[in-house]
């Protein structure tokens, strides 16, 4: 049901995904003497103490907006506990695969040359990982739905 636990959980998935639009994944890298913050949008850098943004990741953001529209979708099919869980376990699986191009693809805009370090590293880069923790957590909370839901049955 909508005000299950597990709807939240799978809100703030979806909100963490969301949230990449705001936040750098690696900021303050220099590439060629200038400073250069990379999101999900694209790479803009510092040009007379202006944002610029220089470079575009469109697939990338097609697909950010599509990842994190699916926890919203799943939260609706609440009437069906087994379909809902298959989405959240094939969403965490799309959710690594999107973790590893999103690296990548920082990897490639920086270049050969640059070392990210921890001081580099935006939240970005981390937002995914919450996600994938609060999809866990509503699958749990699912599970814990479904045990209630066969001890109901077995008093009647």
């Amino acid at each position: 049901m909508l005000q299950r636990i597990q709807s939240v959980y799978l809100l703030v998935a979806s909100l963490a995904l969301f949230a990449l639009y705001l936040f750098p994944l690696a900021h303050n890298v220099y590439i060629n003497d200038i400073p250069v913050t990379i999101m999900v949008t694209g790479i803009f850098q510092n040009i007379n103490g202006v944002q610029k943004h220089t470079d575009s990741f469109t697939a990338l953001t097609a697909v950010t907006a599509i990842v994190a529209i699916i926890p919203l979708v799943i939260i609706f099919l609440f009437k069906n506990r087994k379909q809902q869980t298959a989405l959240i376990y094939s969403t965490i699986l799309v959710l690594f695969g999107y973790s590893f191009w999103m690296a990548q693809t920082v990897k490639e805009a920086v270049g050969e040359g640059v070392q990210l370090g921890t001081k580099t590293m935006g939240i970005g880069l981390f937002l995914t990982s919450i996600s994938i923790v609060m999809l866990l957590m509503a699958v749990k909370g699912i599970k814990n739905d479904e045990k209630l839901v066969k001890s109901a049955d077995r008093l009647r």
